[in-house]
């Protein structure tokens, strides 16, 4: 840059909000997975995108379609639950004491940022999140695969891309 030059970030917003809905649907979708599954359902890595996200966690089977809509509703009962998204920085001694989820083998600083959501999630991370499960608005899995051995991944969709899914399913 040249003296005297600025630089200007646009951010887009409607998309950055997308986001928002996936990464925080990761956090519920945690949840459901160890409500469902049992408490090895740990996370074991997770991307998302615009209102899709891919979480990868440890189960040594393929889930039931059955289990799978049981973990599609609990996500979803979350999301109308509207409760609030809350995120504090905190020595990692009270993180731990909260109970709240640390990957294993992860390194964290001290103090961490801690992500609670209502009172049944807290997970230590440093994503973007709403204020609110309600805007997550809609949740849906798309897919269940195996990615290596005791892994398994889930492919879902939030907001109004799982709203235009869930129609065009019933149409055809």
């Amino acid at each position: 840059l040249k003296e005297g030059m600025t630089i200007q970030a646009v951010v887009d917003t409607e998309r950055r909000q997308a986001i928002r809905r996936a990464h925080s649907a990761t956090h519920l979708l945690h949840y459901a997975l160890q409500q469902t599954l049992g408490g090895h359902a740990q996370q074991q890595g997770s991307k998302v995108d615009a209102d899709w996200l891919r979480f990868d966690f440890s189960n040594q089977s393929g889930i039931d379609d059955d289990t799978l809509r049981k973990i599609e509703q609990i996500v979803n009962e979350k999301v109308n639950q509207a409760a609030p998204v809350v995120w504090n920085t905190v020595p990692l001694a009270d993180a731990r004491k909260a109970g709240a989820m640390m990957l294993f083998g992860e390194k964290y600083p001290d103090p961490v940022r801690m992500v609670s959501m209502g009172e049944f999630s807290k997970e230590l991370c440093g994503g973007t999140h709403l204020h609110n499960t309600s805007e997550v608005k809609q949740f849906e899995i798309i897919s269940e695969e195996g990615v290596s051995s005791g892994v398994r991944r889930i492919i879902a969709l939030t907001g109004d891309r799982a709203h235009s899914h869930r129609e065009w399913i019933q149409e055809t």
